[in-house]
């Protein structure tokens, strides 16, 4: 992970936010380069970031600003480092180099160039443009980036196991975050020590270290770093033994990062989850995460090397604008030598077509894989879930909670089920079961009324949502008539071997509170008084019968015929009114026809 020297928190992105007002209303703020160059800054989302960058520049070369058009490029690299478009985004730095008019810029771009050089696995030039740009930014004074830069240089010489340079760089840098009492920046720093003390075994102070950057960081909602720490806490339970906790943190992990499409964090816990899979002799588990560690590898690492090559141009560049690099010496080579280089290097260029070729082949094969697990992981959400639900966990990884002022929720269960669940064999009890619920399951999805879940030999749904309907009650007495004439009809024709259950329903309509609960075998859930009125109405049932409350009697006595048959009373010393329905009125089943 790299820390940048302006962290963009939530109070920027309100300032982006008011100034976006600005904007959208005045053709002037739109050429105005002081507000360009704020929306560039401090925009959280890196699509706006790139848009209000790339007008930063368009006005920056109209009106011949050289200041403006250092920041819109540096802006616009740190947006597509943030997409994960390296190759551009060094283009854009190395523009940015270009115009670079002092030192302190000059250390900037050298210190952001390092930053994605490590991204992309390329220690060696990560480390030389770190050191460059710390003994450039040393001579400024300016605690902050220098800070920052001893960070990003600690956290490179850590992911190459140089653990001892690593605590030193690290340690300097805490100590002028302490100084300045920059808590983002002492976080980063609690976080990757606790990294490097896992590696030399000194387990409790890296666990300490890495939960207290963990909670800090959650309040900035800065998901990245804590992958990585993350990431972190699973390789020290893993170095216990304690297999299964490392496993949760690789998941949280990975999980966290698919949400918010980080791709090295994504590559690095597949990577340990195939690992410690592999470990514990899970071979198909480890196979199946190292197969999405190859596809995100891939992604990064064929950019690696369009940085790798383009690597002495970034040298020319950036050392034009500082007198202490040295110039790069360009020395002529023999013909022959020129011939014989020429003939290797066209011998290197088929090895890696060919190589390319077959990676190529691999990736499509894989991706067909890939693209199997998923649908297959999409279906199986959607069973679980509401659609709408679904795509919402999908695209947030997370679910708002939903309140919907009006619908109907059913309980259903079955007489004697306790009795007949004794003498039955586990088997054949599970079989019944299946039988009843899959053909609830249909009778509610053939009037679009989700069900909510089963409880033992309770069946539990809901109409009017999560898309609101004003028939919703009506539609549930229709299925809670179809499932007593199926139980019905299945028990008098003997239908299935063990059908010898009868069932009743309780049914309540009102307000309810929708959502997803848990962050594993998550489930989709409804809450409130209403829901508890229907199970009492389910309780208060008989066999064979519907009894529906108040509540739903006021929205159905135009349709259906209802028979009174007294109080009962609810939470809160409430008394309700409780009816059976025993039909479709004469008059509506003459319309129907």
């Amino acid at each position: 992970m790299q820390l940048s020297n302006v962290c963009v928190s939530q109070k920027d992105q309100n300032k982006a936010d008011s100034l976006e007002v600005i904007y959208n209303n005045s053709r002037e703020a739109r050429k105005d380069l002081e507000i360009l160059k704020d929306l560039a800054k401090n925009s959280m989302d890196p699509s706006k970031q790139l848009k209000y960058s790339n007008e930063l520049l368009a006005t920056a070369q109209e009106k011949n600003s050289h200041d403006y058009l250092f920041i819109g490029y540096l802006q616009k690299g740190h947006a597509l480092t943030a997409r994960g478009d390296y190759s551009e985004a060094l283009e854009n730095f190395f523009k940015a180099a270009s115009v670079a008019e002092n030192q302190s810029e000059l250390g900037l771009i050298k210190i952001t160039l390092g930053d994605i050089y490590s991204l992309t696995q390329n220690h060696d030039r990560a480390i030389k443009y770190y050191n460059e740009g710390i003994e450039i930014i040393r001579q400024s004074n300016d605690s902050i980036p220098l800070g920052s830069a001893l960070f990003n240089a600690g956290d490179e010489y850590l992911k190459n196991k140089q653990v001892d340079k690593a605590i030193i760089y690290l340690k300097e840098a805490e100590e002028i975050f302490k100084g300045l009492k920059y808590d983002y920046g002492i976080a980063y720093c609690l976080g990757t020590l606790g990294l490097a003390y896992a590696q030399i075994g000194r387990n409790e102070e890296a666990e300490a270290n890495i939960q207290q950057a963990i909670q800090f960081l959650e309040k900035y909602e800065d998901y990245s770093p804590i992958c990585e720490f993350l990431s972190g806490m699973s390789d020290i339970y893993a170095e216990k033994g304690r297999d299964s906790t490392a496993i949760e943190f690789a998941l949280l992990s990975r999980d966290l990062a698919k949400a918010y499409g980080f791709k090295n964090e994504i590559r690095e816990a597949n990577l340990r989850l195939s690992q410690i899979y592999e470990n514990r002799g899970n071979l198909l588990e480890a196979y199946k995460y190292y197969k999405e560690y190859i596809v995100y590898k891939d992604s990064v690492m064929n950019v690696s090397t369009a940085q790798s090559m383009a690597g002495l141009r970034a040298d020319y560049e950036v050392a034009q604008k500082q007198a202490e690099v040295d110039l790069l010496n360009v020395q002529r080579e023999n013909q022959k030598l020129v011939v014989i280089s020429i003939a290797i290097a066209s011998f290197l260029v088929c090895l890696l077509a060919f190589g390319l070729y077959r990676r190529n082949r691999f990736i499509k094969r894989t991706s067909k894989i890939i693209e199997k697990e998923r649908n297959r992981s999409d279906r199986l959400l959607l069973n679980i879930l509401p659609e709408e639900t679904a795509r919402e966990l999908k695209k947030n990884g997370r679910v708002k909670a939903k309140k919907f002022e009006s619908v109907t929720v059913l309980f259903a269960d079955f007489k004697r089920f306790t009795l007949v669940a004794e003498r039955l064999p586990p088997e054949r009890l599970i079989k019944t079961i299946d039988y009843y619920f899959s053909q609830f399951d249909r009778i509610m999805e053939k009037y679009g009324i989700e069900k909510i879940k089963t409880i033992g030999d309770s069946y539990m749904a809901a109409s009017g949502l999560p898309f609101p309907t004003n028939d919703h009650a009506s539609k549930m007495l229709k299925a809670a008539f179809e499932m007593t004439e199926f139980v019905k009809e299945t028990k008098e024709n003997s239908l299935f071997d063990d059908a010898d259950f009868e069932v009743r329903i309780g049914i309540n309509s009102g307000p309810v509170v929708a959502g997803v609960v848990g962050i594993k075998k998550f489930a989709y859930d409804i809450w409130g008084d209403t829901v508890n009125i229907a199970a009492r109405m389910e309780s208060h049932s008989e066999i064979r019968r519907i009894n529906i409350s108040e509540n739903t009697y006021e929205l159905i006595k135009d349709e259906f015929q209802c028979e009174y048959r007294g109080e009962v009373e609810v939470k809160n010393q409430r008394i309700l009114k409780m009816y059976f329905v025993n039909g479709v009125k004469e008059s509506i089943k003459k319309e129907a026809v």
